[in-house]
C-alpha cells in the first residue's frame, strides 16, 4: 500500500530501478524510447497508441499546454538500471496516472523487444514528499548529478541522461533538453546558473568525500541502488 498521498501543487521525488537490479536501458535506443515515453505519457488523455501519438506529435498535431499535462517535471536522471524524477503534481491523481502509463508502456516495449515477460521494475515506483526548501535544493543537485554519484561513464552500453545541462548552461545547444522541464522553482532561488552550479557541485563533493553523509543522503533521498 502506498503511504504517500499525492496532492496538487506539491513536489515529489519519484524513483525506481530494474527488478533484480537489472538494466532497464541496454542501449541508446532504449533510453531514447524512455525519454519519448516520459514526454508522451505526461498527458491527461488516455495513453492510446504510442506509435500513433509519436507520429501526431512529430507532425505538430499534438501540442500540449500546461493544462493538458499531469505533472510538471523539475529535473530528472535516467541511469542504466534506475531513474529519478522530481515532479510537481498539477492534475488530480496526476502522478499515479503518469507513472502507471510510463511503467506499463515502457515495460511492454522492453519485453517485446527482448522477448521476455513479467515485471521490469522493482514493484511500484517509490516516492517521497519534498517537505522543505532545503530538501528541494539538495535533492535537485543529487538528481542532476546522479551520474557523477554513481560514477557512470561513457564506456557503458548506454550513457546516463540528466537535466544538469539546462540547469547550468547558457549555450543554446548545451541548454537543449529532450524532456520539457520546469526548473524555475530551483533556479529562481539563485542569482544565476553559475551560482546554482557552484551550490550543486559543493553538495556533490560533500556526498562523495564523506561516506557517512553519502549513506545519510541515500537514506534521505530514497536511493539505495548499487
Amino acid at each position: 500500500m502506498r503511504r504517500v498521498n499525492f496532492a496538487n501543487g506539491e513536489i515529489y521525488h519519484l524513483y525506481n530501478r530494474g527488478v533484480d537490479k537489472r538494466n532497464i536501458f541496454t542501449d541508446q535506443a532504449d533510453l531514447n524510447r524512455f525519454v519519448e515515453s516520459v514526454n508522451l505519457f505526461n498527458d491527461v488523455r488516455p495513453a492510446g497508441s504510442f506509435y500513433e501519438q509519436s507520429l501526431l506529435t512529430k507532425k505538430g498535431k499534438i501540442k500540449k499546454s500546461e493544462k493538458e499535462k499531469l505533472v510538471k517535471i523539475i529535473c530528472f536522471a535516467f541511469n542504466p538500471n534506475h531513474y529519478h524524477l522530481l515532479v510537481e503534481q498539477i492534475e488530480e491523481r496526476g502522478i499515479e496516472k503518469f507513472m502507471q502509463k510510463l511503467g506499463t508502456g515502457y515495460t511492454m516495449f522492453f519485453n517485446k523487444k527482448y522477448k521476455r515477460s513479467g515485471c521490469l521494475f522493482q514493484g511500484l515506483f517509490k516516492s517521497k514528499h519534498v517537505d522543505s526548501n532545503e530538501y528541494l535544493l539538495r535533492l535537485s543537485a543529487y538528481i542532476n548529478l546522479n551520474d557523477k554519484i554513481h560514477k557512470i561513464n561513457d564506456n557503458l552500453p548506454t550513457r546516463s541522461l540528466t537535466s544538469w545541462g539546462p540547469f547550468v548552461s547558457g549555450k543554446e545547444k548545451s541548454n537543449y533538453c529532450p524532456v520539457k522541464i520546469s526548473q524555475e522553482v530551483i533556479l529562481g532561488q539563485f542569482k544565476n546558473k553559475k551560482e546554482y552550479k557552484e551550490f550543486a557541485l559543493e553538495a556533490l563533493a560533500d556526498i562523495k568525500e564523506n561516506k557517512l553523509l553519502k549513506k545519510e543522503a541515500e537514506e534521505e533521498l530514497g536511493e539505495d541502488f548499487s
